[in-house]
């Protein structure tokens, strides 16, 4: 099980779309080796030092949070049903009512999509809020997702930073 990491007055909460099996054999989200959400994160500017996975409990003092669509653990993500991730964004609703986070980041386009019924959704900015929390997808930064570079999966999360208010 990877829990969630929270904290109070989040400026962002990041999202995953599911642990994968490193991940939930140590309890820390993004944790393979060559997943880039770190080094992404550090290079948008988010975090002042590259921080590792072991980390991940810092992100609150930097007004960030990290979750997941679907808790359960999977090799790919491909192996999640849709009725999986529709009860994940539904969960997502009632977590973002809870804790009010500026903005919910959702790391994987097509997850986002099925978990939010929003099938025509792109990365960046969406138009959509859950309440008064503004929605933004970035690309997965599994190394799976090999079309997008670590160079434009930390543009995309500085484009989210330098959006915040």
């Amino acid at each position: 099980m990877v829990g969630d990491v929270l904290g109070p007055s989040l400026r962002v909460l990041f999202c995953g779309i599911n642990p994968g099996l490193y991940s939930a054999a140590t309890g820390h989200h993004f944790a393979r080796p060559g997943n880039r959400f770190w080094p992404a994160l550090h290079r948008s500017g988010f975090t002042p030092r590259l921080l590792t996975p072991a980390e991940q409990g810092l992100l609150p003092s930097y007004g960030l949070g990290i979750t997941n669509v679907v808790p359960r653990a999977t090799a790919q993500a491909a192996e999640l049903s849709a009725e999986e991730l529709r009860a994940g964004g539904e969960r997502l609703v009632r977590l973002v009512a809870e804790i009010r986070p500026q903005v919910l980041a959702v790391a994987g386009v097509t997850a986002y999509r099925h978990a939010f019924g929003a099938p025509k959704a792109v990365i960046g900015p969406q138009e959509s809020r859950v309440g008064e929390t503004a929605v933004w997808v970035l690309p997965n930064p599994s190394g799976l997702n090999a079309h997008w570079t670590l160079d434009r999966i930390a543009a995309e999360m500085r484009r989210l930073r330098e959006s915040l208010s």
